[in-house]
C-alpha cells in the first residue's frame, strides 16, 4: 500500500513534536551554564552519594542476577499450575508507584511488618539503612531482568539442548555450555538495564531507607537534597545520571546491532 504524503507529512510531524518534547529537557541541561557545577561535583557530599550508589547497586545486581537467572530460566522452561499468577506476581513492581512501593517494604519489614516483626527481637532493624536501599532496589529492579533473562531463555533452540542431554550431558552442563552463552545477550540486556533502574531509583528508597547522607543518600535522592542547597551542584549531579543513561542506551543499542550482525 502506497502512502499518500499528506499522511506521511502528518505522521513526521507527529513524530518530530514526540522527539523534540522528549530531546528538550536534555537539550536544556546541557546549555545551562554548568562549569561551576562541574567543579562542584568533586564535593564530599557528592562523592559519598556516589560511593553509596555505586556500592549499593553493585550489591543489587548481585542479588538480583542470582535470584533472576533461576527464576528466569524456570519461567521459561516449565509450565505449572498457576504459573499465569506467578507471571503476574514477577511484573507487579513494574506497574507500582515507587513511592508505594517504599510504603509497602516499610509495613513489611518495619518493626511490626509482616516480616519484621519475627526479625526485630534478634535485633535487626532494616528500615532506614543501607540493606534497605539494596532491598528496596532488587524490589524495584528484578522483574526487569526477569523478563529479559526469559525471553533470552525462551529464544535457544531446544534441539541443541535435548541433542547434548541424550548425548549425555547433565542439566547444569546443558545449561553451562548452550543455554547461557546462547542467552548471554539477553542475560547481559537485562543486567545493564536493572542495574540502570536501581541506580535511578528515588521513590522507593526515600520512603524505605531515608535520605541519610553517606549511609542511604543514592545520587538522585543527592539531586532532591541538593535542590534546597545549590541548584548548580544539583544539576552537577544530573549531569553524571544523564551521561549514565545515554551510555546504557549506546551498550544497548549496540548489544543489538552485535546480534543482528551474529544472525
Amino acid at each position: 500500500m502506497k502512502d499518500s504524503g499528506l499522511f506521511k507529512m502528518i505522521l513526521a510531524s507527529i513524530c518530530g513534536i514526540c522527539v523534540l518534547f522528549l530531546i528538550s529537557p536534555i537539550i536544556a541541561l546541557f546549555t545551562f551554564p554548568w562549569a561551576k557545577s562541574i567543579d562542584l561535583i568533586l564535593d564530599s557530599f557528592v562523592l559519598q552519594a556516589v560511593i553509596v550508589s555505586l556500592k549499593s547497586t553493585f550489591i543489587s545486581l548481585l542479588i538480583i542476577m542470582i535470584l533472576g537467572m533461576p527464576t528466569a530460566y524456570y519461567m521459561a522452561r516449565y509450565s505449572f499450575k498457576g504459573k499465569k499468577i506467578v507471571e503476574t506476581i514477577l511484573q507487579i513492581p513494574l506497574v507500582l508507584p515507587p513511592a508505594v512501593a517504599g510504603l509497602l517494604l516499610l509495613v513489611t519489614f518495619g518493626r511490626n511488618g509482616l516480616i519484621g516483626k519475627y526479625i526485630s527481637p534478634f535485633g535487626i532493624q532494616l528500615p532506614f539503612t543501607f540493606v534497605a536501599v539494596v532491598i528496596a532496589q532488587v524490589f524495584i529492579a528484578v522483574p526487569i531482568f526477569i523478563r529479559a533473562a526469559r525471553d533470552g531463555f525462551e529464544k535457544v533452540d531446544r534441539e541443541l539442548e535435548n541433542s547434548a542431554a541424550v548425548m549425555g550431558a547433565s542439566h547444569l552442563q546443558v545449561l553451562y555450555h548452550i543455554t547461557l552463552p546462547l542467552s548471554k545477550n539477553a542475560l547481559i540486556t537485562g543486567a545493564i538495564l536493572s542495574w540502570a533502574r536501581a541506580l535511578a531509583e528515588f521513590g522507593a528508597t526515600i520512603l524505605f531507607a531515608g535520605n541519610l547522607a553517606g549511609k542511604t543518600q543514592t545520587l538522585p535522592l543527592a539531586i532532591y537534597t541538593a535542590m534546597e542547597k545549590d541548584v548548580n551542584l544539583s544539576m552537577g549531579i544530573a549531569v553524571c545520571l544523564v551521561v549514565v543513561s545515554i551510555a546504557v542506551l549506546v551498550i544497548l543499542k549496540y548489544i543489538t546491532w552485535y546480534q543482528e550482525v551474529e544472525k
